[in-house]
């Protein structure tokens, strides 16, 4: 029997492809200026004016998805016979992944002969959108929800999640940045280099001077780290700074060329807390990969 695939947007998966693969999408919130706004269409969201917006002092507060929201999108597909998989932001960052629990617990007492299983991706991002694909290799070869998480479960220890930002203030103030004082400082165009950890948070491995070079010891990690890279999906994503992201991918395809290379933007609840300038390179290496 299959099983329906749901996420949360902060996956960023473009609109287009969700929609293709019937992935079900649950939208996390950004308020600004006193207003909640949600981005379903990834194709329809005016990116530029967005980060633009962030940069002229607005403050940006962020909401996670509501266990009322998981029991609302998933209890007609439970209803209707078939069992759900779900790979959700990292706990490490967002309680997305407590709220869709709590929901699981509810639906299930309802529904026991269903099958939901939840996928903590330790990630954000393409990095949890990676896994999404991957589950969509998994059904597409006949596995069962349960065997699906399974497998996820032990792929998302060889995610790498690398990026930079070019102001750590909005990752201070969004406290989703752990260690941040080591590279705290006032040294003239220094960059940050920042890694989703073994647990799912954001920390600290680095610093480069300049913005060339750290774009060019992104694509320096991706050559020594990535594995099989013909055989995946890799993925850039960017704040507003289309030509960084074309010169990374330029280096991407000359080094290891993937099966496939995505540059998304990156999605406003997440890129909230990168700002304007931010970076972030997403594929799967070895098994030590997430301690660089």
């Amino acid at each position: 029997m299959g099983f329906q695939i749901f996420t949360d947007s902060a996956a960023n998966l473009p609109t287009p492809f969700a929609k293709e693969h019937n992935i079900g999408v649950l939208c996390l919130s950004y308020c600004m200026e006193g207003k909640s706004y949600q981005c379903p269409d990834t194709e329809d969201f005016d990116y530029p004016a967005y980060y633009e917006a962030m940069m002229n002092g607005p403050v940006i507060t962020t909401s996670q998805v509501t266990p009322g929201q998981y029991m609302e999108q998933l209890e007609p597909v439970l209803a209707a016979g078939e069992d759900v998989l779900f790979v959700s932001l990292s706990s490490g960052i967002s309680g997305c992944y407590a709220s869709g629990c709590m929901a699981r617990e509810q639906l299930l007492e309802k529904y026991p002969q269903r099958q939901i299983v939840m996928v903590d991706s330790m990630g954000a991002g393409m990095g949890e959108g990676i896994l999404v694909t991957k589950a969509l290799e998994y059904r597409a070869q006949g596995m069962t929800a349960r065997e699906a998480g399974e497998k996820l479960e032990a792929l998302k220890k060889n995610l790498c999640q690398i990026f930079s930002v070019d102001d750590l203030m909005y990752l201070k103030k969004g406290g989703r940045l752990s260690g941040a004082s080591a590279l705290l400082g006032s040294v003239l165009n220094i960059k940050p280099l920042l890694k989703g950890s073994a647990e799912g948070k954001i920390v600290p491995f680095g610093k480069v001077r300049g913005r060339k070079a750290l774009l060019n010891r992104l694509a320096e990690i991706y050559k020594e780290r990535v594995v099989n890279p013909g055989e995946q999906l890799v993925a850039i994503s960017h704040c507003d700074c289309p030509e960084d992201a074309r010169y990374l991918k330029e280096q991407i395809l000359s080094a290891h060329p993937p099966r496939e290379l995505w540059v998304v933007n990156h999605e406003p609840v997440t890129g909230s807390y990168l700002g304007k300038g931010g970076i972030a390179l997403f594929f799967l290496g070895d098994e030590d990969v997430r301690n660089i």
